[in-house]
């Protein structure tokens, strides 16, 4: 089952040549739904869509190891910049497996201006969920 995403755009793919150091984009756009309430007069991009975009771009860059895995945690945000409506939104990702066998990304947004978050998430296997979860 695919979740609902706040995001109205589309997080792009850049090229990699190692799987463990992956890389996207997206653009902020003035037509970003979350935009006219986040906040009136002065639209800032919320952090959770932030989060959102590191999650979709550690989805399509997954390595291989990790192609068939949910989001298991988002072990940790911080929001140091802000994003404002016509930024693009770099997103730098790192992989490590896990000695449990889960999959943890960690993912570095930036805009022009400098740092605007980072963000660690947590991926397992999808045979691990458990029937409450499900």
């Amino acid at each position: 089952m695919s979740a609902a995403s706040p995001l109205a755009g589309t997080v792009e793919v850049l090229p990699s040549e190692d799987e463990s150091r992956t890389a996207a984009r997206f653009t902020v756009r003035d037509t970003e739904t979350v935009l006219p309430g986040h906040y009136p007069g002065f639209p800032i991009f919320p952090g959770v869509c932030l989060v959102e975009c590191a999650h979709l771009g550690a989805v399509a860059t997954a390595p291989g190891g990790a192609k068939d895995h949910e989001l298991a945690a988002v072990e940790s945000t911080r929001f140091t910049g802000p994003v404002f409506p016509g930024d693009l939104v770099d997103i730098a990702m790192g992989w490590k497996r896990t000695p449990a066998g889960e999959w943890q990304c960690r993912a570095k947004l930036t805009t022009g201006r400098g740092d605007a978050a980072t963000v660690r998430l947590r991926y397992r296997p999808l045979n691990t969920r458990t029937e409450a979860a499900a």
